[in-house]
């Protein structure tokens, strides 16, 4: 049996890490082919030689850029995509399956521990310890050990290169973050599904997602403008070469590539208001989610079993003091005797009231939107995503909380934060602050990291 003493076990870390770095390989080595053809130029004229060399460079910067957007991307993909696979941890009551961190039982895996799985699993056949929960609650740690690997490649590749300062100081606060969600991890474990530590790692996985899609977006505003700039260096290359060599198809290549320059960096003219909007937006979806963690995390699902009615009331029995006292311990209050029944009501009935005004809010803002021909695509998704959030909450209630729908809840809640922060940036970016020409007042053939700098309003 595991004992307070034993809670933390740190004799499995280093296998438990080789186990992320595995998970991480995958991805790392699919980006890395993504992007490993060689753009060089090469041109038989000795003339364009000086103008063809600062291409070649300017290209190589270019795919370098590429690599870390391409792996930005995959690494919010990954985030978001362990954040769903965490509500199942939770919702299939698995957070404890191996009741040590980060090992189970002092192993790296549960097949090491099964002999003592076998023990605790005789004693409660149901949990919270049995096999199938152990692997969930481990594979879970895989997961999560891997996009930390990730995140820790992104920050030192940013540093390391010659990027803004912004990226840098975004990459490394990333990285910060990913440390702190970590020991989140480490305390749910440790404090025994604390309420107030499950529902503040949920909230940190939804902050990771809003500052990853926010580094994701600098990126891609950057390497626009570094194809912006090289344009019109290929360009000139492109007219010294000569059209019979058997070079020139690369450059044709290249011209090509170049030349499809993103129109998200383009200046669009933004109303006003959509930035304090959809800044609003992004703060009531972010509290709505801590209510929805916390109605998840005391099990306050199932106190109303009706909808729009809770217990055949529109104002049910509730106790709003217990309910909302924080630093308590699972189905305890404070003073150490059982939560009323009342209390969870209260949970669940304050979760859905404010299900109406948020519900309302992304609809009318959706509507906003969708008149401006630049936001139409997220006033749309914002219309779906709410829409699904509607019809996974009521089928939890009326249902009892079936597993696919509490799990795709969790996620459509984490995918209106990623929407809302994509609107909010794209706002950001206004003609009052617009991007800068990467060229203007340079010669051409002269394109370098320092040159390009960070379009104003990207972070």
């Amino acid at each position: 049996m595991i004992t307070s003493a034993s809670l933390v076990n740190l004799a499995p870390v280093l296998n438990v890490a080789l186990m992320g770095f595995i998970v991480a390989l995958g991805p790392l080595c699919w980006v890395w082919l993504k992007t490993r053809r060689n753009h060089m130029l090469y041109l038989p004229d000795q003339q364009a030689l000086g103008t063809a060399r600062t291409a070649d460079e300017g290209l190589q910067q270019l795919r370098s850029r590429q690599r870390l957007l391409l792996l930005s991307q995959i690494t919010l993909f990954l985030t978001f995509d362990l954040l769903i696979f965490g509500a199942f941890t939770r919702l299939t009551d698995s957070g404890l399956g191996c009741p040590d961190w980060p090992g189970c039982y002092g192993h790296a895996s549960p097949s090491g521990a099964d002999a003592m799985i076998q023990g605790a699993q005789a004693l409660m056949p149901t949990g919270p310890v049995t096999h199938l929960k152990a692997w969930i609650e481990m594979i879970h740690r895989y997961l999560a050990t891997g996009v930390g690997v990730l995140i820790l490649t992104i920050a030192l590749f940013t540093v390391s290169q010659k990027y803004p300062k912004q990226l840098k100081v975004e990459s490394l606060i990333i990285l910060l973050w990913v440390c702190v969600q970590g020991a989140f991890g480490a305390f749910t474990v440790t404090m025994r599904l604390f309420p107030a530590v499950v529902t503040m790692h949920l909230l940190g996985a939804i902050v990771l997602l809003i500052l990853l899609t926010r580094y994701a977006m600098a990126q891609r505003a950057w390497v626009d403008s570094t194809l912006s700039g090289l344009k019109d260096v290929v360009d000139h290359v492109h007219r010294q070469s000569s059209t019979d060599s058997g070079y020139s198809k690369h450059l044709d290549k290249a011209a090509q590539a170049l030349s499809k320059v993103s129109q998200s960096s383009a200046n669009v003219d933004t109303h006003p208001y959509f930035y304090p909007l959809l800044l609003t937006g992004v703060i009531l979806v972010i509290m709505q989610i801590a209510l929805g963690g916390w109605v998840s995390t005391n099990y306050a699902v199932t106190a109303c079993t009706s909808f729009p009615m809770c217990q055949n009331s529109w104002w049910p029995l509730m106790n709003f003091a217990q309910g909302f006292e924080i630093w308590r311990p699972l189905g305890l209050t404070s003073m150490g005797s059982n939560i009323d029944f009342e209390a969870l009501t209260a949970i669940h009935y304050t979760h859905r009231l404010t299900a109406y005004v948020v519900f309302g809010f992304v609809c009318a803002l959706g509507f906003v939107l969708r008149r401006d021909e630049k936001y139409k695509t997220l006033g749309q998704l914002l219309w779906l995503l709410i829409a699904l959030q509607v019809l996974t909450g009521i089928s939890n209630v009326i249902f009892q909380w079936p597993l696919i729908a509490a799990v795709m809840h969790t996620g459509g809640a984490a995918a209106l934060g990623i929407v809302l922060t994509v609107g909010l940036m794209m706002a950001k970016s206004s003609p009052a602050n617009p991007n800068p020409n990467p060229t203007q007042g340079h010669k051409v053939g002269e394109v370098d990291s320092q040159s390009i700098d960070l379009p104003k309003g990207s972070l």
